[in-house]
């Protein structure tokens, strides 16, 4: 079985940045950075499995979304030999509402 390639768009990467700071100052910089970087173990790890988690082409055409602890939405998508993060969402964020805007820039 061959692996495929992840990658973090630049929004996601922000996204990221964003969730621990949030995180960091709620709590602290080290739950912050542990909690940060299981979610980035966790969109690693698409590289073995990448169709986990469920369709969702009514937001967005070739867009899965799987979660992560109950708190945070990973949106992604699948192509050939990679994937793509698209955004990650935290805490009952409206992601599809984010993610159709996108499209429509």
């Amino acid at each position: 079985m061959s692996q495929f390639t992840v990658i973090f768009t630049p929004e996601a990467q922000g996204q990221l940045v964003a969730l621990y700071r949030y995180i960091a100052a709620a709590a602290s910089p080290d739950i912050a950075e542990r909690y940060t970087s299981s979610i980035v173990a966790y969109c690693e790890s698409l590289q073995d499995f990448p169709h986990r988690g469920t369709r969702r082409d009514d937001v967005r055409p070739g867009l899965r979304v799987t979660n992560y602890k109950k708190r945070a939405v990973i949106a992604f998508a699948v192509d050939a030999d990679l994937v793509s993060i698209i955004g990650i969402f935290y805490g009952g964020q409206d992601y599809g509402t984010v993610l159709q805007s996108d499209l429509d820039d």
